[in-house]
């Protein structure tokens, strides 16, 4: 097989923070996407073969262990998992509570279990998280155990995660992301008994194709309102969260793992304390 005994990046959601963190990590090694259907995920093969990089594909559901088992024997199949990026997922204005839930939520928890099981050592990997997760009220130390530890086949049974708790897309939403910050910090201490790093990133608003939909999405006016008010006074781009991964998936960060970074030009910061606040009764309490 091409390539046999390269280390190997594995990209789960090869949109545009995924790419351009790929981008900045792939280079020399053999690069495996995902996408949610054949088409997408031929179409990121094609895209990463014309740049000249080294890479093969497999459809991946995130929601689905069998399909993230898969992924995980065809990247093996060329060498060591060096990389992981998870950058898959669904927002509020594009599914349902429970496929937010199915995917964001137990997809990534998922990822992280199974991953942890055959990342190389010296090994690293990244979760590409939201500031959502920063906007859910704060939970009691028994809930976020619950969240950060339960096996991940009870998760979805949680009872905080119930249609009768959860009420909203955004809401779903912001469980699923609080969720991945908290698998993140778990995992963390099983990645580290094999020599490697896994961290999250909770970007705000980056004008991907998602965050168009968003933009222009029932929420759209608070999502424009944010982008004006927020300290930075902009929306981030995907190269700069690209270069912000790549310190945490290399050398430079050897002495970071299980943390979370908030990249998200000082929205939250706005949105708790700042010229945001009014904000929070409609987006908070959702």
């Amino acid at each position: 097989m091409a390539g046999m005994g390269k280390d190997v990046v594995v990209l789960v959601g090869a949109g545009g923070i995924g790419s351009a963190i790929a981008r900045r990590v792939a280079f020399g090694k053999h690069l495996v996407v995902t996408g949610y259907s054949q088409e997408e995920t031929d179409a990121a093969i094609g895209r990463f073969e014309k740049d000249g990089f080294e890479v093969s594909g497999v459809k991946c559901d995130l929601a689905s262990r069998e399909d993230i088992l898969a992924v995980i024997a065809h990247a093996q199949g060329f060498g060591p998992i060096v990389h992981v990026i998870c950058a898959g997922g669904v927002s509020p204005s594009q599914a349902p509570i429970k496929t937010i839930l199915a995917v964001d939520l137990y997809g990534t928890s998922v990822l992280l279990e199974e991953f942890g099981k055959v990342i190389a050592p010296g090994g690293s990997g990244v979760v590409i998280s939201s500031q959502s997760g920063h906007r859910l009220p704060a939970l009691t130390l028994e809930e976020n155990k619950l969240l950060a530890t339960t096996p991940t086949e009870e998760l979805l049974s949680l009872d905080m995660l119930q249609e009768g708790q959860i009420r909203t897309t955004l809401r779903a939403y912001q469980y699923a992301k609080r969720t991945n910050v908290l698998r993140v910090a778990y995992e963390a201490t099983r990645w580290g008994e094999r020599g490697a790093r896994i961290n999250s990133v909770s970007p705000g608003i980056i004008m991907t194709p998602l965050a168009f939909d968003e933009i222009n999405g029932p929420r759209g006016e608070g999502y424009r309102t944010m982008l004006e008010k927020m300290p930075a006074g902009r929306a981030g781009t995907v190269d700069e969260i690209g270069r912000l991964c790549e310190f945490l998936l290399g050398p430079n960060a050897s002495f970071v793992t299980g943390a979370d970074i908030l990249a998200d030009g000082g929205c939250t910061a706005a949105y708790w304390f700042g010229n945001l606040q009014y904000l929070q009764e409609g987006w908070s309490q959702s």
